[in-house]
């Protein structure tokens, strides 16, 4: 194995392509630059979505509703928010309670903010989030994010009705 150093930007683009917890970086960068095995280099160009699009075609589908608990309906909301935009993502740092925190990178750093947060790793994210309040702090929670992130007023209030 060998070492290479990324900025932040490339960082998170890379951590936001993550599918699912212990994958490796190389495996991700595999998987996005269409590599079989090492030998095997394609030359097809990588697919992008547009911002915001991975929350309306969450809505469209359905996705929300497959999950019974707000909780699970909370995270995965966050997670398809964070691989739109991870940049953007980053303002949920700036989302806080009166005496809590609600985001932080570390689930050491969410029980140290408080007793009973239950926090939970957003999947494909380098953050974690509190999971310990109720279904309208948690549709506030995501309504002061997404309007951070700068999506439209009704896009934000049918994702938030949806948890």
């Amino acid at each position: 194995m060998k070492t290479i150093e990324v900025d932040e930007e490339l960082y998170r683009y890379i951590a936001g392509n993550t599918r699912h917890i212990g994958e490796s970086a190389s495996d991700i960068l595999r998987r996005l630059l269409k590599l079989d095995n090492q030998a095997d280099v394609r030359t097809e160009p990588a697919t992008t979505s547009a911002p915001g699009e991975g929350v309306l075609r969450m809505l469209d589908a359905g996705t929300l509703s497959a999950h019974d608990s707000a909780i699970e309906r909370f995270m995965t909301i966050l997670s398809v928010l964070y691989r739109d935009n991870p940049v953007a993502f980053a303002q949920a740092s700036d989302i806080k309670g009166r005496k809590r925190i609600y985001f932080a990178d570390s689930e050491s750093a969410l029980l140290a903010a408080g007793n009973t947060t239950k926090p939970r790793a957003i999947e494909g994210s380098p953050y974690w989030v509190i999971t310990n309040t109720n279904t309208g702090r948690k549709r506030n929670i995501v309504t002061q994010l997404m309007a951070a992130m700068g999506y439209a007023h009704g896009v934000i209030e049918r994702v938030s009705k949806s948890i």
